[in-house]
This record gives C-alpha cells, sequence and structure tokens, in this order.
C-alpha cells in the first residue's frame, strides 16, 4: 500500500491540493491501481510478440488508376446559367477596379 507522505508529494508533483479526505481516498484509490499492476506483473507475456494495436492492422492501399471525369454533366450545368464565358459561369464583379 502507498503511504499518505508519497500520496502527498504525488499530488505536489502534480500541482494539484487535497484535503485530508480527498488524500486518504487518493492514496486508497492509487494503492488498488498499483496493485493491479503487480498482478499484471505475474502474467507469463515470454511467448507474446509486442504489438502496436489490439488488432491486426495492414494498410490496404489501392491501385492508383485514373478516372475519366464526366464532362458532359458539368457541361450541362454551365449551359443553364443565364451568362457565361468560354465554359465558365459569368458573374458579377466583387472587387472593385
Amino acid at each position: 500500500m502507498i503511504s499518505l507522505k508519497e500520496t502527498n508529494h504525488i499530488a505536489k508533483l502534480a500541482r494539484i491540493e487535497f484535503s485530508d479526505k480527498e488524500l486518504k481516498q487518493l492514496q486508497a484509490e492509487l494503492s488498488l491501481i498499483l496493485g493491479y499492476i503487480d498482478k499484471l506483473k505475474e502474467v507469463d507475456i515470454k511467448d507474446i510478440q509486442p504489438m502496436g494495436h489490439s488488432v491486426l492492422v495492414k494498410n490496404v492501399l489501392r491501385k492508383d488508376e485514373s478516372i475519366e471525369e464526366k464532362k458532359p454533366a458539368s457541361k450541362s450545368l454551365v449551359d443553364w446559367a443565364p451568362e457565361k464565358d468560354e465554359g465558365f459561369v459569368k458573374v458579377k464583379s466583387v472587387f472593385q477596379k
């Protein structure tokens, strides 16, 4: 079990002030956490491969292929515009000269 002095030291390092009641509660919680970590240390893991993720993750890349754009659809939208110039929609100027 972690001592009250160690708990107070941890609180000071974290720059957090606790009342005596809160400090005792923190002491109990930290002791439980450290006890659980000690229990985990008992598990035999020498045949287990280290991993960076809990699920097997692989880079799945698709083949890089060019895709032809459908020009007729965009051209028909420009055709619907009231004013157009060289395939673009013509709008009022927003900047003053």
